[in-house]
């Protein structure tokens, strides 16, 4: 099994096929985009290929070590995860050609119109340790 991350992105990718952003959808097609989600996710569950998933709120800051004392903390001036990244699946799959039938599904679900989004997802395998050569 390999894990993989599944991320919905705001923007930064590109455009989806029904390209009517989130904010402009009725309280239905909002519902069912949601509910579209979470039977998706039991499906997956089901087969034991589900780790996690989440939506992100759009807000958020930038935090670093600055040394001794308070962090500085930042709201800009750069691209930030929060305008980037909606949200994300954790997903534990047999092959990488599964991890892309998972991606394709997901990005099937309904948003405006309820029409199928059909969005743009990034699938990012987790990084696993590299495997130490013995003799």
């Amino acid at each position: 099994m390999a894990k993989y991350l599944l991320l919905k992105h705001y923007r930064g990718a590109p455009a989806s096929v029904n390209d009517v952003t989130m904010d402009q959808w009725t309280p239905a097609e909002l519902a069912a985009h949601v509910q579209y989600m979470e039977d998706f996710a039991a499906r997956l569950e089901g087969t034991g290929e589900y780790v996690d998933s989440q939506a992100l709120s759009p807000q958020g800051t930038f935090v670093r070590s600055d040394g001794a004392g308070r962090p500085p903390v930042t709201d800009g001036p750069f691209a930030e995860t929060k305008d980037l990244i909606a949200g994300w699946m954790v997903i534990d799959v047999e092959t990488y050609e599964r991890a892309l039938e998972v991606a394709a599904e997901l990005s099937e679900a309904p948003g405006a119109g309820g029409k199928p989004v059909r969005e743009w997802l990034e699938l990012r395998p987790f990084l696993t340790a590299t495997p130490t050569v013995t003799e």
